[in-house]
């Protein structure tokens, strides 16, 4: 028992002396001769697996594996942490720092200048800057009446995600509501002033035009839902009859003083298409009468139009890219890509967003004539050549001859060929069309067996008709696409939102104006094929 007491001393209090300890064995105790050496053998080969095993436990330490779920949390404490820096430069410096002054809004300097509210003033949102709020929805909305899908917190797609992408979507074949879903246009100023907290869209416009006597007799916010092609939002909501309305109220009531329209972004396109209605006969048109437009609307002041469409918008139909989902995947791998929140992120927004017409009213209008060909485009003859030979020529006369290499580096550098709004690989850009694989764009109508080709549920990457990896490989066998070809492209990937669509919008450029078929409502918001 005493050799015992010493060893559990020796191993607890002094644990460093435990191997250097050598070990009596009485002399009067025959019988505990024999024991004391295995009993010493047994307890030393003890303490020394005592004090090895943290040794061995930090060399066997294997790196934490990163997951996704980490990658979120960092992506989300960049956000907060940046968030509230902002936040906090914002508040306090102004008022700390000795000398700095906050700039005065201009609603405040023009109120001082002695100008007030004259003409009522509209405000026409663009594309997913207007709130959506629910009207009618399936078991899993359940508590979500008359509560904001789209716009403000976005807390819905934490709590339920699938449920809120289900009642953002539309019916493939009508492009209106799917049955037993009403999702509708947030009204008044509330609908487009902020796109979430913090986040402002409309606010400081507003606020600097009360500063001058403007409120809601005299202001209004033509809310529609940005979803729907621009026909549609009359036949579902009749937004463009409740727009003529009031813009004749606000006339009347404000002593006959003409209104200022204030659009912005896809909101300019839209505004054209309902210049073009407001004047048309019923029950296509809204019956106002040729000289219904000079009657009541003073000034169009457009913000950010997109008459001639956007290239971004093909890169979301395509697949759902763009530089702020670039961003994030850059922040966070993977985050996107895996099965977060229990759904494929892309995937699902592919699939909604396929299902709103007003994106097809956002491609590029005007074909190769407008946004250029393989081998040129508009900005790179009309900019970067009048800048190129102007650095070259006033770097002749500075230099006398003195940085030829320069000049010729600068000369032989070829210039990216943006004529090609679709290009795989970098290096495409800037080859000679020579150099390219080119297929005939009529060749995906040729090819379409590709599409109704039995695949596996593994393969199927688009939920219109199965478009397998195959296909996908047909597509990417041609180099580059220009606005021209990029159309057939976007038949062949997305049918049937390009057969609904393009029964809303047209994207060509007008021959003839007085051709009876540009009539048709489909050419109203085309700048290239309307009068």
């Amino acid at each position: 028992m005493a050799s015992i007491l010493r060893f559990r001393k020796l191993c607890f209090l002094e644990p460093v002396k435990c191997s250097t300890v050598s070990f009596e064995k009485p002399k009067n105790d025959e019988k505990q001769s024999f024991e004391q050496p295995q009993k010493q053998e047994s307890l030393v080969s003890a303490i020394e697996r005592v004090i090895e095993k943290p040794k061995s436990k930090k060399i066997k330490k294997q790196p934490k594996e990163w997951r996704c779920v980490d990658s979120c949390c960092w992506l989300i404490g960049y956000l907060c942490t940046t968030w509230w820096l902002l936040l906090f430069l914002c508040n306090f410096l102004p008022a700390n720092l000795p000398g700095l002054k906050v700039p005065e809004a201009p609603g405040v300097r023009l109120k001082r200048d002695g100008l007030t509210a004259l003409h009522p003033v509209v405000l026409v949102p663009g594309i997913v800057t207007g709130g959506l709020e629910l009207w009618e929805g399936r078991p899993c909305s359940e508590g979500l009446f008359r509560k904001r899908l789209w716009g403000g917190s976005f807390t819905e797609i934490f709590k339920r995600p699938l449920c809120w992408l289900e009642h953002l979507s539309l019916d493939n074949e009508t492009g209106l509501d799917p049955p037993g879903i009403r999702v509708r246009a947030v009204p008044g100023l509330v609908a487009a002033d902020y796109f979430a907290p913090g986040y402002f869209v409309w606010a400081v416009l507003i606020e600097n035009l009360a500063k001058i006597g403007y409120e809601q007799k005299n202001m209004y916010m033509a809310a529609y839902d940005w979803r729907l092609s621009f026909q549609n939002t009359e036949i579902r909501d009749q937004a463009l009859s409740r727009l003529k309305s009031k813009i004749e109220l606000m006339y009347v009531t404000n002593g006959y003083k003409k209104v200022v329209v204030v659009p912005h972004s896809m909101g300019v396109i839209y505004f054209l298409h309902f210049l073009k209605w407001v004047e048309a006969p019923p029950p296509v048109g809204g019956g106002g009468g040729p000289g219904w437009c000079a009657k009541h609307i003073k000034a169009i002041m457009n913000i950010g139009p997109a008459f001639l469409g956007v290239p971004k918008a093909v890169a979301n139909i395509l697949s759902a890219e763009g530089k702020d989902v670039a961003f994030i995947r850059a922040m966070a791998p993977g985050l996107l890509d895996s099965e977060t929140f229990g759904f494929q992120t892309l995937q699902h927004v592919m699939r909604v967003s396929r299902t709103w017409d007003s994106v097809v009213s956002l491609v590029p209008r005007g074909g190769e004539t407008i946004w250029g060909d393989l081998n040129r485009s508009p900005e790179v003859e009309n900019i970067c050549c009048t800048s190129k030979a102007r650095y070259l020529q006033s770097s002749s006369k500075e230099s006398n001859g003195n940085n030829t290499d320069a000049r010729r580096s600068f000369h032989v550098k070829e210039l990216p060929k943006y004529g090609r709004i679709v290009s795989f690989g970098k290096e495409t850009l800037e080859l000679h069309s020579s150099h390219l694989s080119i297929i005939d764009s009529k060749e995906f109508v040729r090819k379409s067996a590709f599409r109704n080709s039995n695949t596996s549920c593994g393969e199927i990457l688009s939920e219109y008709d199965e478009m397998s990896r195959k296909s996908i490989k047909k597509v990417a066998e041609n180099d580059a696409y220009t606005a021209k070809t990029l159309l057939d492209l976007l038949r062949f990937v997305a049918p049937k939102m390009m057969k609904r669509a393009e029964a809303h919008f047209s994207h060509g450029i007008a021959e003839d104006l007085d051709d009876p078929k540009y009539s048709h409502y489909k050419y109203w918001s085309n700048p290239l094929e309307t009068k």
